[in-house]
């Protein structure tokens, strides 16, 4: 069974009911301090936008972090497998 809790959320300026399972909430609750956070940098740092172009360069920065993390993890599976398939070859030629 699913445990779902009700939690309110700010991102930006704006305030979001979520239902998320109690196990995900401190995920989720970091997930929002760091989107708010990058959005107070990118306020500061461009002046006269709106807090939806905040919003948008926050998330897309986000989201261009996660897909590195996801391309890093694949380039880490594909070294991996050629590191077996040269150990399996030296072992072999050791055996041989």
């Amino acid at each position: 069974m699913v445990d779902l809790i009700v939690i309110q959320v700010v991102i930006g300026d704006r305030t979001f009911r979520l239902k998320v399972n109690r196990k995900d909430e401190e995920v989720v609750r970091k997930t929002i301090k760091l989107v708010n956070d990058k959005v107070l940098e990118y306020k500061t740092n461009f002046a006269g936008k709106d807090m939806q172009d905040y919003v948008s360069m926050a998330l897309l920065w986000f989201a261009t972090e996660q897909n590195k993390a996801g391309s890093l993890m694949i380039e880490q599976q594909e070294t991996n497998q050629k590191l077996n398939s040269l150990e399996n070859r030296l072992d072999k030629l050791l055996n041989e």
